[in-house]
């Protein structure tokens, strides 16, 4: 018999839980998240857990996210995504409430979810490896599982640019934004903190054509990548992420998970959702055909509509 995908012991104190799908990078299936939220909560109320670790098996990383192609088929089916992300957000925010020492170590890639179930941890461990990344603008979501909280409340720009491109930050960045607390091993040179200024610059203001235009306007050549690569995600995402980073500025933690839980919601019914997942991880020929064409195309009353419950 194979071996579960989330492993679950107590060992001198220690509630372990390593999440166990390596071929799929540890991407968090509804049973998993399931199981960790059972996991997490009788650890809460275990006297014999005094701290919890959080690990990945295999090389290549803690946790890619959420399995969004069970989602996507859950869709598909008729199913309302709702009953996945809201146990999903939870979870998440269960994490962000621990009662006890969280440690999670987040090596290799830890992206979307992944990140839901260790950026809110207390104790966050990056590795020479560790690439960090919220890319749902690549699928037509936005940055959920939280994160949109933190990714707000991030130096002036740089938040906004790692929530409307996905990019991926290293172990070095990943301390200087917050999102780690500690590191392993020898790291690689920061990036963003090195040079952010044109993040600051271009990434003012509520209107994602605007930004745009600064970026490919501006002499850095990050600024003009930046360009491109929004002008290749999900424009109805990239206009909502925006939105939903906004006004995540001004809400609390448990308010954030109430807005992503409605907004991920009517994102994941859309065909950009079906569409993007197709792209990327179905088919994968990286060539999707979005709604709208362009980011000009998308108008503020469809932007409004995924905020209403």
């Amino acid at each position: 018999m194979s071996e579960p995908d989330v492993l679950v012991e107590v060992v001198e104190g220690v509630g372990r839980i390593r999440l166990n799908r390596p071929r799929a990078i540890n991407a968090l299936s509804g049973g998993m998240i399931d199981r960790l939220s059972r996991a997490v909560a009788d650890f809460a109320a275990d006297p014999a857990v005094a701290r919890v670790e959080l690990t990945g098996e295999g090389e290549r990383g803690l946790c890619a996210g959420a399995d969004v192609r069970e989602l996507r088929q859950l869709v598909l089916d008729g199913g309302d995504p709702a009953d996945f992300l809201g146990t999903e957000y939870a979870l998440d925010l269960a994490i962000a409430t621990f009662p006890k020492p969280y440690t999670a170590v987040m090596r290799g890639i830890t992206m979307g979810g992944g990140l839901g179930i260790s950026a809110h941890a207390v104790d966050r461990v990056v590795a020479p490896d560790s690439l960090l990344a919220m890319p749902e603008t690549q699928i037509g979501l936005f940055p959920d599982v939280l994160m949109t909280w933190r990714l707000s409340r991030m130096p002036a720009g740089v938040g906004t640019h790692l929530a409307l491109t996905g990019e991926a930050v290293n172990a070095a960045d990943a301390l200087w934004l917050g999102l780690a607390d500690r590191a392993e091993g020898r790291l690689p040179a920061p990036v963003l903190a090195a040079d952010h200024a044109w993040a600051t610059e271009c990434y003012a203001g509520d209107d994602p054509v605007e930004i745009v235009g600064r970026l490919a306007a501006h002499p850095h050549p990050a600024a003009r990548a930046a360009a491109a690569t929004l002008r290749s995600r999900c424009p109805l995402a990239v206009h909502v992420t925006l939105a939903a980073l906004r006004r995540a500025a001004v809400l609390s933690l448990a308010e954030v998970a109430a807005q992503d839980l409605v907004v991920c919601s009517a994102l994941a019914r859309r065909p950009d959702f079906a569409e993007g997942v197709r792209a990327q991880l179905v088919d994968r020929d990286r060539t999707p055909r979005w709604s709208h064409s362009r980011l000009e195309d998308v108008t503020p009353a469809e932007v409004e509509a995924c905020f209403a419950a």
